[in-house]
């Protein structure tokens, strides 16, 4: 028997990958009309795709050490893996805690308070931003998946119209104050795994070719 990978039990997590990032605006429909649970739409989804940046990042820093002023530090590969499991975790935590955000915000707006129309705008609105994780495999492009990475912000607006019910005229503003929300967890993530970072990932001793 095969495994279901359905985020909903009835589209696969790769069709959803595909169809949210290139037809948003035929796959919100279906993901509003999907039944689902907040567990169903977290795993596999969520717990697969958050980890393609941490998992990218290791390996791009095993293969292609830090150059500093001539010098050359190779990440340490245990603290390496404790920072990517960090960053996995708090990824999950954040998109949690934004779903929470949309859902106690979209009666300001005029939208409905849902808590599951909530999860699945925060869950599949990263999409982008999760896929362009993969840059991290080569750590000097990884500014080129942050840029492709703010895809995300056209699908959460369209996934925070249909979803959470907002009328067209507040949709702007009500995915202006939701990204400023957003903003902020990810810095508190940034800021949570440099110290990790910074409290001994790199080895001690620096080395030049």
């Amino acid at each position: 028997m095969s495994q279901d990978l359905s985020p909903s039990g009835n589209t696969s997590l790769v069709e959803r990958v595909k169809n949210i990032l290139m037809r948003p605006k035929l796959e919100w429909p279906v993901i509003e009309a999907e039944a689902a649970t907040v567990r169903s739409v977290f795993v596999p989804y969520a717990v697969l795709l958050t980890a393609i940046g941490p998992v990218a990042t290791l390996i791009g820093h095993q293969l292609m050490p830090i150059r500093v002023f001539g010098s050359v530090y190779r990440v340490n590969l245990f603290g390496g893996m404790i920072s990517a499991l960090v960053t996995w975790g708090l990824s999950l935590l954040a998109v949690y805690l934004l779903a929470l955000i949309i859902e106690a915000l979209a009666p300001s707006f005029d939208g409905v308070k849902d808590r599951l129309r909530a999860v699945k705008v925060a869950v599949y609105a990263s999409t982008a931003a999760w896929v362009a994780g993969i840059f991290g495999l080569i750590p000097a492009l990884s500014w080129l998946g942050g840029l492709l990475g703010l895809y995300s912000l056209y699908l959460l607006y369209l996934g925070l119209g249909r979803l959470m019910r907002v009328p067209e005229a507040k949709t702007i503003g009500y995915t202006v104050v939701v990204v400023l929300a957003a903003i902020v967890l990810w810095a508190i993530v940034g800021a949570v795994v440099g110290s990790i970072m910074g409290a001994g990932i790199l080895s001690a001793a620096a080395f030049s070719y």
